[in-house]
């Protein structure tokens, strides 16, 4: 299943995707076109759907890095840990 494309016209949106992009840690939703809905961990920090891709490695390092603009970055990194593992660093 490929993501919905969010924009003012989509039945998944409640609002234009500027509205969305304008919440904090949400700048990017609805850029990540061929992404799957479940490859995202934005909804797990507070942020829109469509947001925190995490479909490769490369991809969830990132998401890793970027946490902080989310409102809650505890639930983005959760999210990442729990769809890649390894990333977790070891105390």
């Amino acid at each position: 299943m490929i993501n919905p494309i969010y924009n003012g016209n989509s039945p998944f949106s409640k609002k234009p995707i500027s509205d969305v992009r304008e919440e904090k840690g949400s700048s990017n939703a609805g850029k990540y076109k061929n992404v799957e809905k479940g490859d995202f961990c934005g909804p797990s920090g507070g942020a829109a759907e469509g947001t925190y891709p995490v479909n490769n490695l490369k991809r969830a390092k990132s998401a890793l890095k970027l946490a902080h603009n989310a409102p809650d970055p505890e639930g983005i990194k959760s999210c990442v840990y729990r769809k890649w593992p390894e990333l977790k660093t070891k105390k």
